[in-house]
């Protein structure tokens, strides 16, 4: 009786010890693989369009997280490293909506209003990157965010058939630094799978709903 104690025990360790070290060995699997296709905003080659994903605001201002994000898509942007730019975040208010809220700081920024489209179906790093493929017409871009999220929107933009680069946003320290990195030990597993099963996102619309600027886009391609 003892033994069999034993061995359901050792299988429950051995059960537990794959669960957490499965996704550590992916996610640094995927790190690696898109290093090389991660840049600075001083060193990015030029793309035509850079997709910003969203993140926090608070009472119409843009969290850390987010603003970084932003003042790294501006400078691109100014640098003429880029042409456009896709907004792309969820609204759960007026005084919580993401990609409003970003433009918003971009053309205070001096970015040119026409040169940016605000998707609010951006719900999920998958969302953005189906909709940049599948809505927009994207097939290159920049994605910008921060270092513990770019191998993830990498390999989610990349599977869905957008050839992506990936700029660094950080320029600061971040509170939750150690939260964010273990969040995406999971979602980086979870990606995997929204790009196997490939559904489209919850807001989706058809290409006779595109905006006159998706549509230019997709005839620079």
């Amino acid at each position: 009786m003892m033994f069999v104690q034993r061995k359901g025990c050792l299988g429950l360790f051995i059960a537990i010890a794959l669960l957490v070290a499965v996704p550590l060995v992916w996610r640094s699997a995927i790190k690696a693989h898109y290093r090389p296709a991660t840049y600075t905003r001083t060193d990015s080659p030029a793309r035509s369009v850079a997709v910003v994903f969203g993140a926090a605001v608070y009472n119409g201002r843009l969290s850390p997280v987010l603003r970084d994000r932003v003042d790294t898509a501006v400078a691109l942007y100014l640098n003429g490293q880029v042409e456009r730019i896709i907004m792309s975040g969820g609204q759960v208010s007026a005084q919580r909506d993401e990609p409003a809220t970003m433009k918003a700081y971009a053309v205070a920024q001096g970015v040119d209003a026409a040169a940016i489209i605000t998707d609010h179906g951006g719900q999920r790093t998958y969302d953005t990157c189906y909709r940049a493929r599948y809505v927009y017409d994207v097939r290159d871009a920049i994605l910008v965010t921060q270092a513990f999220h770019l191998p993830r929107a990498l390999l989610t933009c990349d599977g869905l058939g957008v050839n992506t680069i990936g700029v660094v946003a950080d320029q600061q320290p971040y509170r939750s630094a150690h939260w964010y990195e273990m969040r995406e030990t999971i979602a980086t597993v979870v990606a995997a799978w929204d790009i196997f099963r490939r559904q489209p996102p919850a807001l989706i619309e058809t290409a006779g709903q595109r905006s006159d600027w998706a549509m230019q886009l997709a005839g620079d391609d």
